[in-house]
């Protein structure tokens, strides 16, 4: 086991949240009126009363942008995850389908299938990841010369469970899951003030590109779903979202 100094991670992170933040502006840039309009549900939008374009743009461009972040930063945060984890057992990125960590310690061999938060997916998710699980174990239990016991683990990089022990696998989430990748069990809020490296700066700039966006789209939007005086034609905003033969946006 070695160990890794703040001033590691300080670099690391420093030198690779750039890509988030510009890979988050470029996804914003890129977006079009119908990507949003398309996936998200117009019927709870009438039931929530909005009656003006732009809140209704907002409304639905704030959902879209925060899962597509909460993907991006996932992806993020499990790079991190391997670094840090790189730097103090070995660890390494893994070939196997489904898993994204593996490493030895204590005669253990852990594979990791890292996800951002606890609640990450449904029944049918969960049990592929108990699949490939199985399958890895089975692909790793061949090689019996090494002598190391395999566990699998459901890393999650915020948030709590406090029943890890799962059967088949541990679920270690938020401080469980840092300490267990770095032996250090700080380490979830010492890698918080990294984070915020150029935030503003960064933020500044996208809330601009933010602003333009919803200035375009609530324009399309009232020339397509708006009638002379105004208001929001919601049959026209359904059957753009869910009509057999939809026009474009």
């Amino acid at each position: 086991m070695e160990l890794i100094t703040q001033k590691d991670i300080v670099e690391y992170v420093e030198k690779n949240i750039p890509n988030f933040h510009q890979n988050r502006l470029d996804k914003l840039k890129k977006l079009r009126l119908r990507d949003v309009l398309k996936r998200k549900n117009p019927y709870l939008f009438k039931v929530k009363n909005i009656t003006t374009a732009s809140d209704f743009i907002k409304t639905i461009l704030d959902a879209f942008l925060s899962s597509q972040e909460e993907s991006l930063f996932g992806g993020f945060l499990e790079e991190l995850a391997i670094f840090i984890c790189s730097n103090v057992y070995n660890g390494r990125k893994s070939s196997t389908e489904g898993i994204d960590l593996e490493f030895e310690k204590d005669n253990t061999k852990y594979m990791v299938s890292i996800k951002s938060g606890p609640n990450w997916g449904n029944s049918s998710q969960i049990k592929k990841m108990k699949d490939n699980f199985k399958k890895a174990k089975r692909i790793l239990g061949t090689n019996t010369s090494t002598g190391f016991h395999v566990i699998a683990v459901n890393g999650c990089c915020y948030g709590k469970d406090n029943t890890p022990n799962k059967g088949d696998y541990l679920k270690l989430c938020g401080q469980r899951f840092w300490e267990f990748i770095s032996g250090n069990e700080n380490l979830y809020t010492e890698i918080v003030e990294p984070l915020g490296h150029k935030a503003k700066e960064k933020n500044d700039l996208f809330l601009r590109e933010y602003a333009k966006v919803i200035n375009k789209f609530s324009l399309k939007f009232m020339k397509m779903f708006c009638d002379p005086s105004g208001e929001i034609l919601w049959e026209e905003v359904i059957k753009f979202n869910s009509g057999k033969n939809s026009v474009k946006a």
